[in-house]
């Protein structure tokens, strides 16, 4: 199989596909892997890396697109990509398709394959593909969250972890899964008094276990979000519904309620936020004021460390990347139901029932879609 790698268009987004190390791989199996010149440069992978281990390298995305069955990306197409879809022609990357109606649209249009990286499962459960992109993010939520809060980016004035003398940070962590967990971990370390909320029981026992009784575990109700809210400084949101919309959880009430200065730092802008006051943002402008409250809802966090994050990323994608270089899409996906869930557009038809329900349209079962 032939795979591009064109590089990524987005505002500030350095990360790329693959690197060099997962091209080897790639060309170790027989596969030819195209690479845009310049797409590794954010992450300081230069053409030539590609080049040693095999790699061709096009001279525009143009050329990645047109020769490539599949594409391997980081993320959603832009504008500018739409029409260099095309018929039959794998695309491999986060699509966070229920918040983007135009590039879903796009996708239906090109009866292109989009498979994405946030819906593939595990037996657990659990997301493998935005893992570790929650990981970093839930870190970087923190380190961004205490900049956040200096008084010269509009904060309140607060470190996080204060001092002899002087109280911490109140920290708010919303959603105890690998993004907060990760948020947590980093709050905790730098001395702050963390709160994590759930739904979840069984998740708050484990957070519990986890880090001790330093830790404030609290069940999400409305009152317990609206209460904790208004009692922090730095309020992180981390909730994930798999392909669907996030929840609206931090009302514009709320935020209006909050201290002067508080920061609101929302992961889930991805999936369109999970603070009503939200819209997302670039790492060139990363922030805004509402009723004096600073929120940062930049939505490819992890960019900001591209060559860690493209690392990290790589080792989650590369074996589902070669699974269907090596057996072809259909006989892949039929072969495993996780993979199969990462299926979101075939042949024109949407087939990821979270993100049909998003954006009103109608829904084909992965299943039948690959028997068509």
């Amino acid at each position: 199989m032939r795979i591009g790698v064109p590089r990524e268009i987005k505002t500030q987004e350095y990360r790329v596909g693959l690197t060099p190390s997962s091209v080897r791989e790639i060309v170790h199996h027989g596969h030819q892997v195209v690479v845009e010149s310049g797409a590794g440069l954010g992450a300081n992978f230069d053409d030539e890396a590609y080049q040693a281990i095999g790699a061709e390298i096009a001279p525009d995305a143009d050329a990645v697109f047109a020769d490539a069955e599949m594409i391997v990306k980081v993320k959603e197409p832009q504008a500018q990509e739409f029409s260099l879809l095309r018929d039959g022609q794998i695309l491999f990357t986060y699509l966070h398709l229920a918040a983007a109606q135009d590039v879903a649209e796009a996708l239906i249009r090109s009866g292109g394959i989009g498979i994405a990286y946030e819906t593939v499962t595990d037996d657990d459960g659990g997301l493998p593909l935005l893992a570790p992109m929650s990981e970093v993010a839930g870190r970087l939520a923190v380190q961004v969250g205490a900049h956040c809060l200096e008084k010269e980016s509009g904060g309140r004035g607060v470190l996080l972890g204060g001092v002899p003398g002087v109280e911490a940070a109140n920290v708010l962590v919303i959603g105890g899964g690998v993004a907060g967990t990760n948020a947590v971990r980093m709050a905790m370390g730098m001395e702050a008094r963390v709160t994590v909320l759930d739904r979840s029981l069984d998740r708050l026992r484990e957070l519990d276990m986890q880090f001790g009784p330093t830790l404030n575990t609290i069940y999400s109700t409305v009152d317990a979000v609206e209460r904790h809210v208004l009692d922090s400084d730095l309020v992180i949101g981390a909730v994930l519904v798999p392909g669907a919309a996030a929840p609206k959880l931090v009302t514009g009430e709320m935020v209006k309620s909050m201290r002067r200065g508080a920061v609101l730092v929302d992961i889930a802008i991805d999936q369109g936020g999970c603070f009503e006051t939200s819209h997302a943002t670039t790492h060139d402008d990363p922030t805004f004021i509402v009723d004096e409250v600073v929120h940062y809802c930049v939505a490819n966090m992890p960019a900001a460390v591209a060559r860690s994050s493209t690392a990290a990323l790589n080792n989650a994608t590369l074996p589902f990347v070669l699974a269907l270089a090596d057996k072809g899409y259909r006989a892949a996906l039929q072969a495993d139901a996780n993979f199969r869930a990462g299926l979101n557009v075939l042949a024109g038809d949407v087939t990821h029932g979270a993100v049909a329900d998003a954006l009103g349209l109608p829904y084909m079962p992965a299943e039948d879609a690959l028997r068509n």
